[in-house]
């Protein structure tokens, strides 16, 4: 029974010396109570003017929904073999470099944003989306009035460096929900016309470049099909041309010179029978090329696009004040233990 109360009596003492201690902290750091508050005026000073220095940002948000062709081939698995027969392909070309994440990656490209910037700005014809950018960017804004041969000079640098920009701080391309083939494009600007048209410009530049490079080689089995169709109907039209020609040419045949006649005759109809069976090979497989052309486009359908007036956002001035108050009374309160601690080791 005496151990316990003994240890009991320890706790206490234990609990007491701490109270002690924290009571001791709170008069030391409350004797420096002016500084403190010193320290908490000046950081809502710097809050109050650091949040002049910022702007309203825009921000211009387009949706759209990523089609697949996993299932869209199903009706022409089986004309597959016979395509191939002629040296075509009629899969869905290029169709893995717009799913999954790729897509997301194509956006934040390099190649596909300096195109959006480089597009003429619809609300002022005499500049480019390139020029509003840097117009907003203080420290880069003295490019604009550099001599031309200058600035042409130094274009690459200046673009490379908007690109760097632009996708660390002002575009986001993501997937809201994995699950779902729906991708979601947001531009925040301070500028509220550069948001919406450089979200604008750079989701056609990327459907462009779809259209180019998704169905290159669909077109291009088009093309093939179409040259070999005509080829054959030239030789088709020319092997039923020669068998007339050959019957005008023996219109009185001596019976016993049959031969005359029907040698040039069957080699002509064979060569008519074997076109006929090859361009009617082409044309179905011309017809299947042209369905696969239209069950590949389009891949992106849009869902919504940004309209005026933009969402718009600003953090207030009194978070600030609020914040950089805090912050400074803080690194007081740090400064001043440290201070302590050091002096008491």
């Amino acid at each position: 029974m005496r151990t316990v109360n003994e240890k009991f009596s320890k706790e206490e003492i234990t609990l007491k010396e701490f109270i002690l201690k924290i009571v001791d902290w709170i008069k030391y750091l409350g004797s420096y109570w002016y500084v403190l508050l010193s320290l908490g005026i000046v950081g809502a000073c710097c809050g109050y003017f650091y949040s002049k220095t910022k702007h309203v940002s825009y921000l211009a948000t387009t949706t759209f929904v990523l089609e697949t062709s996993e299932n869209s081939g199903v009706g022409l698995s089986q004309y597959a073999g016979l395509a191939s027969m002629v040296g075509l392909d009629l899969g869905g070309a290029g169709g893995g470099i717009f799913q999954g994440d790729n897509i997301i990656e194509l956006y934040k490209s390099r190649k596909m944003i300096e195109a959006a910037l480089l597009l003429p700005c619809k609300a002022d014809s005499n500049k480019l989306l390139i020029d509003r950018f840097l117009a907003n960017e203080k420290d880069m804004e003295s490019w604009r009035g550099k001599d031309p041969a200058i600035k042409d000079r130094f274009r690459d640098s200046i673009l490379m460096e908007s690109v760097s920009r632009i996708n660390q701080k002002y575009l986001n391309v993501a997937k809201p929900d994995k699950k779902l083939s729906i991708i979601k494009v947001d531009v925040t600007f301070v500028d509220e016309i550069l948001a919406k048209e450089f979200n604008e410009g750079l989701v056609k530049e990327v459907n462009e470049f779809y259209i180019k490079t998704k169905l290159k080689k669909s077109l291009n089995n088009i093309a093939i099909l179409e040259h070999k169709t005509d080829s054959v109907k030239k030789i088709l039209n020319g092997s039923i041309t020669s068998i007339a020609a050959i019957i005008d040419a023996t219109p009185n045949l001596n019976p016993t010179r049959q031969a005359q006649r029907l040698v040039p005759s069957q080699k002509s109809q064979f060569s008519v029978e074997a076109n006929k069976a090859i361009l009617e090979h082409l044309i179905q497989n011309l017809e299947l090329a042209k369905m696969n052309l239209l069950k590949e486009s389009p891949l992106i359908q849009v869902v919504d696009i940004p309209i005026y007036p933009l969402q718009s956002f600003k953090v207030s001035k009194f978070s600030y004040i609020l914040f950089s108050f805090i912050f400074f009374v803080f690194l007081g309160i740090f400064y001043f233990v440290l201070k302590r601690i050091i002096v008491d080791a």
